[in-house]
């Protein structure tokens, strides 16, 4: 009766090893030797020695365990825990000389209540190491990527995302400014820490990353997903306006056209996803002059000239595109500086005349200039072919930069500009007031003075 039932003990055993494997995604064998380890020690402080030698074997199938103690036979016993004479070693079998290891095997039973006590607890210890392992293993190969959670609890400071086997730490300043969460919420989100320490595997998660746009066009753009299109470049301003560079090296494909789709169903998934945030997406070029174009657009470029020394870049601009080439606060110059990686200053024709500036040096980029102003620079934005901006867009845009994963704040931008000289865009006005000393990232008397109805006749 006691064998049926230490059978069926056995069984139940082995059962729930392998739900903790499939729940838990905990391997039966990491916990196998987890509890072989367990019942060595235990049986160790409990009936011999710190230096005894004791192994354990688990049948990974009928879940029988057993218990050996081993022993070296010696011809000077100097340590009872591993050691053992010859003469002793005889009377168990003739056979064993000095030099041969004595093998005995040792019934479970002898534990007591005292040792299977500790032996549960070095268990619960091994398995709860083992649980970190492997959902660390799990989470740090989707760093980087988005994955789809349920919001558990949403705090002041802070929501609480069920992403399956734990939870994520979603900070409000990796939250979309001016989204609502509400528990229970499906929502996707960017990986973009997974760390381990002795609490365990905290994963960190953002929704104001620029690869979450990247990632968001993966998913929805198949040219993207199978490598025909590529992202060179995103920039992104969390909840107002995101820029992304596309390429392909097929000349039959329109990149742009692949990102937006069918009456603009694709990039508008992206943007129902953001919350309403504004993309703009733009055609990458390996010449920094017209890749430069192409980033400031909606607005038409009439000369770039670049100094590669200190990689900035002179852009002039008509009149009439000034406003458009700075955007709101300067917020379309800062993100197409995050986009091409380029210092940018931005000034008017009229102003270059005023100040008698030379653009000689690139003579030869005028007609490429002016045939992108009437051909394909225009195509990307204004056409019924690649933005239907009555379905796709809303007036509260926002932008997303993908390089290294770095987020693009406004205040943060504004404060490391008032420590040091920017390097990210400088704005030149008619009335600019050169007594000042700061150098922000975008003139604020261009709130007053700039007439921005193209820029917003362009978005709404």
């Amino acid at each position: 009766m006691a064998k049926v039932k230490e059978t069926k003990s056995a069984k139940n055993f082995i059962k729930a090893l392998n739900a903790l494997e499939e729940e838990r995604g905990i391997s039966k064998q990491t916990v196998l030797d987890a509890l072989s380890e367990a019942l060595e020690k235990s049986y160790k402080k409990n009936y011999l020695g710190p230096d005894s030698i004791v192994k354990v074997n688990i049948d990974d199938v009928t879940g029988k365990i057993e218990l050996f103690e081993i022993k070296h036979v010696v011809d000077d016993v100097m340590d009872e825990d591993y050691e053992l004479s010859e003469e002793e070693a005889q009377e168990i079998d003739p056979k064993y000389h000095v030099g041969d290891d004595v093998v005995t095997e040792v019934s479970p039973d002898v534990f007591g209540r005292l040792a299977a006590i500790q032996t549960k607890q070095i268990l619960r210890q091994k398995i709860r190491e083992a649980e970190k392992e492997a959902l660390y293993n799990e989470y740090v190969d989707k760093k980087d990527d988005i994955i789809t959670g349920i919001v558990d609890r949403v705090e002041e400071r802070f929501a609480i995302i069920n992403i399956g086997k734990t939870g994520a730490l979603l900070p409000v300043k990796a939250q979309i400014p001016g989204e609502k969460l509400t528990e229970g919420q499906h929502l996707k989100v960017y990986v973009s820490a997974v760390d381990k320490n002795t609490k365990g595997t905290h994963i960190a998660v953002s929704r104001t990353e620029p690869g979450l746009v990247k990632r968001l066009f993966e998913a929805e753009v198949p040219e993207i997903y199978d490598g025909t299109v590529e992202i060179k470049s995103v920039a992104r301003e969390a909840g107002e306006r995101s820029k992304i560079a596309v390429y392909t090296a097929n000349p039959d494909i329109d990149p742009i056209g692949s990102c937006v789709g069918p009456k603009g169903t694709r990039v508008q998934n992206v943007v129902n996803e953001l919350n309403g945030e504004m993309i703009d997406i733009v055609e990458w070029n390996e010449d920094p002059v017209v890749f430069i174009s192409n980033a400031l657009s909606p607005a038409k470029v009439s000369h770039v000239k670049l100094n590669k020394e200190d990689n900035s870049a002179l852009v002039v601009v008509p009149d009439d595109q000034l406003s458009l080439a700075i955007g709101k606060k300067g917020q379309n110059a800062r993100l197409a500086v995050h986009l091409t990686n380029w210092k940018i200053d931005i000034k008017s024709q009229s102003e270059v005349a005023e100040e008698g500036i030379d653009l000689s040096d690139n003579d030869d980029q005028d007609d490429l200039l002016a045939m992108m102003a009437g051909e394909g620079h225009d195509e990307s934005f204004d056409s019924d072919e690649s933005f239907d901006t009555d379905e796709s867009f809303d007036d509260n845009e926002s932008f997303d930069d993908e390089d290294d994963g770095v987020k693009i704040d406004i205040e943060a931008l504004r404060e490391a500009n008032e420590e040091k000289d920017t390097d990210y865009v400088k704005v030149i006005s008619e009335d600019d007031d050169e007594e000042s000393e700061e150098k922000p990232d975008y003139d604020p008397k261009y709130d007053e003075d700039i007439d921005y109805d193209e820029y917003d006749k362009y978005y709404d």
